[in-house]
Parts: C-alpha cells; sequence; structure tokens
C-alpha cells in the first residue's frame, strides 16, 4: 500500500549510556520535543505507536511499554499500540501509524521508539539479543558463525559481547574474500562515521578518529575491530505524523512526506536466489516513490557494522558490487560527496538503542531534507531513504524496513 503521511515534528534524545535515567525518560524526552516541534497540542494526537524491543528484559517492564512511559508525561486515553520487531521495532511502528494516516484513520499519529540496553551487569545488556534469532537454532547458528575460529576467539558470544558481532565477523571474512576489500576499507567507513558523527551533538560518539587509530584498536571477532561495530546504547526518538488535511491546517512551511513505507520479513529461499528479504523491500519502495537509487541525496542506513554499511551500498543500488572499494576510497558517501550516507554518525557513531534506531533516522532525515541539520547539512536535500534491518534468520535479516521521505 503507498503511503501518504507527513511529518510535523520530531525529536531525540542524546544516544549514549544513561544509566541514571529510566524509560519514562527516554520515551518521554522526545516525545515532548516533537509535540512542540510539530506546533501542537498534545491532546490533538489521536493514536501512538510504540517501538521498543529490548528494555523489558534489561529492566523487567514488559506488555505496557508504551503506555507505562507515555502516561509518565501525561498522555493517555487513545489507542497505544506496542511494537516488537528486532531492530526494525520503531521503523515498524512508523509503517503501521503511517498506514493509519494513509487510510484516514487518523490525523495526528505519535511514533516514538526507545530502547534501555545498558545495565550494571553486562551479560543482562547482551544476553537481550540472543532471542532476535530462532533460538531453537541458536547452536548451529553460532557454529557457522565461528566457523575456522578457535575456541579462545569464539569465547564470551554472547555474555561478553552481542552474539551479532560474531555474525559481523564471518559476514567481513567471506566479503574480504569475495570481493577484495582489505581491513582498511573497513577502517575507513568507522573514519567516516566518526567525523559525521562529531558534528551531531545527539551523537553517542562525537570524537574524530583516523583509520590508524581505529586499526589499532582490540579485535572483537576477527577481523574486525571495537569501533567497527556498533556500541550498545541507551536512547529515544519521536516523531509526530498527520494527514495532508492536518498539515495544511498547521500550515507546516516545509512538508516532509513519507513517500514510501515498506516492511518485510524473512522467507524460505534457495541460498543463491536472486529475491531475498532486502531487495524485496528495497525495490518494493523504490517502486512505490517512483524513484531509483539515482534520485536519493542522502542515506541512513543501518550500519550495524562496516560490513553491513558496505554491503548495503551495493544492495541500494548506490554502487555495484565492483565498485565498492573505489566508492569508499573516493570518500562518495562523505558529507560532500555524491551521495552522503549516514551524516548522523549511524549506529557506529550516533548509536544504537535497538528500538530507537528506525525513528531516529527518520528525524535526522526530516532534519536535513528541512535544512536543520547545522554542520552536517547536505546541501539541497529533497530525497532521503532510511533502511533499517533486524534479527536474523536463515542467514540474512528477519525483518527489513525501508522508508522513503520527500522535501
Amino acid at each position: 500500500m503507498r503511503v501518504n503521511a507527513i511529518v510535523a515534528g520530531v525529536g531525540m534524545t542524546p544516544f549514549g549510556k544513561h544509566l541514571d535515567k529510566s524509560i519514562k525518560w527516554l520515551g518521554g524526552q522526545p516525545v515532548l520535543e516533537a509535540i512542540k516541534d510539530a506546533g501542537i497540542r498534545a491532546e490533538e494526537i489521536e493514536a501512538a505507536y510504540v517501538g521498543n524491543c529490548a528494555a523489558g528484559l534489561v529492566t523487567g517492564q514488559e506488555s505496557i511499554r508504551g503506555q507505562v512511559v507515555l502516561s509518565a508525561i501525561g498522555l493517555g486515553k487513545f489507542p497505544i499500540i506496542n511494537i516488537e520487531n528486532a531492530c526494525g521495532s520503531g521503523s515498524t511502528a512508523l509503517n503501521q501509524a503511517a498506514l493509519m494516516v494513509t487510510a484516514g484513520y487518523y490525523d495526528v499519529v505519535l511514533v516514538v521508539g526507545f530502547e534501555k540496553l545498558f545495565h550494571e551487569n553486562k551479560m543482562v545488556s547482551y544476553s537481550a539479543f540472543n532471542g532476535a534469532i530462532d533460538v531453537e537454532a541458536r547452536d548451529s547458528f553460532m557454529a557457522a558463525m565461528s566457523a575456522g575460529q578457535s575456541a579462545e576467539q569464539t569465547a564470551g558470544a554472547g555474555t561478553k559481547r552481542s552474539m551479532f558481532a560474531d555474525f559481523y565477523g564471518q559476514l567481513a571474512r567471506d566479503y574480504m574474500a569475495s570481493h577484495g576489500t582489505d581491513i582498511r576499507h573497513f577502517a575507513m567507513i568507522t573514519e567516516k562515521a566518526a567525523f559525521h558523527g562529531s558534528l551531531n551533538p545527539r551523537a553517542q560518539f562525537q570524537r574524530l578518529t583516523s583509520v590508524e587509530e581505529v586499526l589499532a584498536q582490540p579485535v572483537i571477532v576477527d577481523p574486525l575491530t571495537r569501533p567497527m561495530i556498533c556500541p550498545l546504547g541507551d536512547g529515544g526518538a519521536a516523531v509526530i505524523l498527520v494527514s495532508e488535511r492536518k498539515a495544511r491546517q498547521l500550515g507546516i512551511a516545509q512538508p516532509v512526506r513519507l513517500i514510501s513505507s515498506v516492511v518485510h520479513s524473512y522467507f524460505e529461499h534457495a541460498d543463491d536466489a536472486a529475491e531475498t528479504v532486502t531487495s524485496l523491500s528495497i525495490a518494493t519502495a523504490y517502486h512505490e516513490a517512483g524513484i531509483g537509487p539515482e534520485a536519493l541525496d542522502l542515506v541512513e542506513l543501518h550500519d550495524s557494522s562496516v560490513v553491513t554499511e558496505m554491503l548495503t551500498y551495493e544492495h541500494l543500488g548506490l554502487c555495484r558490487a565492483d565498485e565498492v572499494r573505489g566508492f569508499v576510497e573516493s570518500g562518495a558517501a562523505r558529507l560532500g560527496g555524491r551521495i552522503p550516507v549516514n551524516p548522523s554518525g549511524g549506529l557506529l557513531r550516533k548509536g544504537h538503542p535497538v528500538g530507537a534506531t528506525g525513528v531516529a533516522q527518520i528525524a535526522e532525515l526530516t532534519w536535513q531534507l528541512q535544512g536543520r541539520a547545522g554542520q552536517r547539512q547536505v546541501e539541497g536535500a529533497r530525497i532521503g531513504l532510511a533502511h533499517n534491518g533486524g534479527g536474523s534468520l536463515g542467514n540474512e535479516t528477519a525483518v527489513m524496513n525501508i522508508n522513503i521521505l520527500q522535501r
């Protein structure tokens, strides 16, 4: 279904380590900011879609997280829908809200994503990711990820680090073998992310990092050093979506329209199949928006690791598989380059509070398309794409979300 919803306002907390903050603050603060940004009264909100993935496992607050967070800032009575969909929780919440606005059920809908991942016991934090695969196949999943690695190298997976770090390590080893890239190309991705993150006051890490510094950091999973994998993070982001009628009533001067919102899930297929959940989602999004990759001015993509960013360049059609090394070396994805990727700093430097990530991508694109991104502004940006995947099944993502916005 084609969507037609307008972003009226956005809000976002700083991402980072917020041991002293509850989910009420992490979710509530960006909502208050988004309401103010939209220029509406809280009473005008007709429904809320709330994305969260792991805070229940970390904090113990299950079942009614959206109601708990929103009631703490005086919101309630209207429908509050809690959505859990791995790292795509926030994007899926956005999709469902946009469909309801498009269908004419609501004129004003709140979307909020938040996450509480940091815990004094890091084993609690990392174990929160252990259910984002088929748990009945966990042993075979880990065996595949640790193929060729020593017991010392695989020790601590799922307890001292996210089990997905081992997944990224396997991806990286395979990618280097098939694409001829070397470790410096991976380090260049992190260096770019650090440069962009240094310009974002809400980013978890705001320090410039050189290629050499990235390479000198401890190896987490061969061949990836610590800055090549996204960190744990706490944070929240919110979006107010409105109908065209409401946008006219509000007199929005620079409307940002959601012109495509796609969610697809894993399906069984041959290992060498041309169509995967990722390719299907991207093709559907471009078709719905009536554009191709050449029309994009910027991209916020799910760089959970450096190798996933490089793979996504190909998937989105930003370059061909045999062009990736040159694409990275040329700075095409850097601010000022042909197609800036993750000017926010991405998951690698902005951070990855799982349930908040997809909504934060929409906040960043909105700021960019309205010319409000400050030092990291992409000049003349009119169309932006957000790419957000989550979980793993059958050696690929379990859910894929693509959203395209246009000024």
